[in-house]
């Protein structure tokens, strides 16, 4: 009974020793984000969307968008950017390691070959500006973008080499003068080609909806966008059941036994 007790008492001791040190690193880590210095045009857009303490602070985010019939819903957790994605016959997932599949039922997957470039593709346009205080970012001004009269400041996005799965990829945040918010995103794609791209691509990042402090994406518009002129929208996407919060459930990121790791 006494070596029973002893036992007990090492575990509870091990656990709670386990969480404080989970709890610290934690901190140590939202602390060294918010020591970082970052250029004052990116702090002005971060400040604008409710700033960068009130992002580093959250630990996941959730949202979702209707794809014809479906839903499909996203969650990613902040720190690890381990993720989820969720649909009537799939999911598809991200470990920390891995990209894994998952089948509901006998519905093939769509897509199967572009999975490890879809699986967090959505969350980081979702979760712009914030993602653009990410490690091994360089910055710098670019010329500005004129959309019907009116003129949008830029800023160019590099990433350092080896960042991400696709470190030649560029970004040019534009954003509103007045508001300091995002306005357009341009960017390239070189996850397939592995080479630097010369032709971006653009979003307008036209409505914004306010969740626990933090201005987020409502609305995302695709524009036809051929040497630096705006053309016609092609595309849009509307975000619903938005969430963020200070909670994760880490387990729903764990691949499944019956699960398939995407090569």
């Amino acid at each position: 009974m006494k070596k029973l007790a002893i036992l007990l008492f090492v575990f509870i001791a091990f656990s709670s020793c386990k969480k404080n040190t989970e709890v610290t690193e934690s901190k140590a880590e939202v602390q060294e984000a918010e020591s970082k210095v970052y250029p004052e045009s990116i702090s002005k857009i971060f400040n604008a969307h409710g700033g960068l303490e009130t992002w580093n602070n959250m630990e996941n985010i959730a949202f979702g968008m209707e794809k014809g019939k479906d839903m499909e819903m996203t969650t990613t957790a902040l720190k690890s950017r381990k993720s989820l994605i969720e649909t009537t016959n799939h999911k598809l997932g991200f470990d920390g390691t891995d990209v894994w599949l998952q089948n509901k039922d006998t519905a093939s997957y769509k897509g199967k070959a572009r999975a490890k470039f879809y699986y967090n593709l959505m969350f980081y346009f979702y979760a712009m500006p914030f993602v653009l205080a990410d490690d091994g970012i360089s910055y710098k001004e670019a010329p500005a973008l004129e959309v019907d009269g009116k003129e949008y400041p830029g800023i160019h996005i590099s990433y350092g080499a080896g960042v991400g799965e696709s470190p030649d990829d560029e970004y040019i945040l534009y954003y509103d003068s007045e508001t300091n918010k995002m306005a357009w995103l341009a960017y390239t794609v070189t996850f397939f080609s592995k080479k630097k791209a010369t032709e971006y691509k653009l979003i307008k990042y036209t409505d914004w909806q306010e969740v626990r402090g933090l201005n987020l994406p409502a609305t995302l518009q695709w524009y036809v966008y051929e040497d630096g002129v705006v053309g016609d929208m092609r595309n849009e996407v509307k975000f619903i059941d938005v969430s963020i919060s200070k909670e994760m459930d880490a387990s729903m990121f764990v691949k499944p036994e019956n699960a398939e790791t995407i090569e």
